[in-house]
């Protein structure tokens, strides 16, 4: 197995700073770029750009549900064409400056609520899946639930997550908090280097469930998320490709 370190960053907006991109880029291969709907602008999507480039970093884009204050943690009720159009658009507006930058869309990854909301709803990655098309590029999402079902179906390429930040639940689900805490950058390690050698994770109430990971997610807006996307890099530097 091979895997890859992905981040969900560029999530400043005008003169606020959300997230150390700069200190974060050395450490990633992927970067989920914010695309204006719960976080980002112009200007912070073409400076993001330009920083993965300087750091062959590859770009994909991470749209939301239209939720700028909530961040695009609170989940909304939208039908799939709009929801659908809501995604193109966002990720156009990402593939504009990765055309300035002559840089290649990598991939589509929901973000917070919207994330979550797809791997329950067949509408919602229905929805998904219909702007990746468009695209032609893969989607980063959950195995083992509607992510990989709906999307492997319609034909895209599917890359499986496990999130080194955040918690998983008895039923083996992914536990998306409105605020992230800090996790200790050591356990962090551990545990996604458990993942790849025994395809196992821990659910918050101590649980061992099966867990298949093509990448590792490390959210920007993580207390010392640098600390931790650090640790995680040199812990799973056997299983780079």
């Amino acid at each position: 197995m091979a895997v890859e370190i992905n981040c969900d960053m560029g999530e400043g907006f005008g003169f606020y700073r959300c997230g150390d991109d700069e200190g974060l880029m050395p450490h990633i291969h992927i970067a989920n770029v914010a695309c204006g709907f719960h976080a980002s602008d112009p200007v912070v999507m073409r400076r993001t750009v330009r920083l993965a480039a300087e750091h062959g970093v590859a770009v994909g884009a991470h749209p939301s549900f239209p939720d700028l204050q909530g961040f695009g943690r609170r989940e909304m009720t939208m039908g799939r064409d709009e929801l659908s159009a809501a995604i193109l658009y966002q990720v156009g507006a990402l593939k504009a400056f990765l055309d300035a930058a002559e840089l290649p869309l990598n991939h589509i990854k929901p973000h917070g609520a919207l994330y979550g909301a797809a791997t329950r709803s067949e509408e919602v990655a229905h929805a998904v899946a219909d702007a990746a098309e468009v695209y032609g590029v893969p989607v980063l999402g959950m195995a083992g639930t509607l992510h990989e079902r709906v999307y492997t179906e319609r034909g895209l390429a599917f890359l499986a997550e496990y999130y080194v930040d955040l918690d998983y639940d008895a039923e083996g689900r992914l536990i998306i908090t409105r605020e992230h805490e800090q996790k200790d950058a050591a356990e962090a390690a551990r545990r996604a280097v458990r993942v790849m050698e025994e395809g196992l994770a821990t659910s918050i109430d101590g649980r061992d469930f099966p867990m298949r990971a093509d990448c590792v997610c490390v959210h920007s807006d993580t207390p010392r998320a640098v600390e931790l996307a650090r640790a995680v890099n040199e812990a799973l530097r056997p299983w780079f490709a």
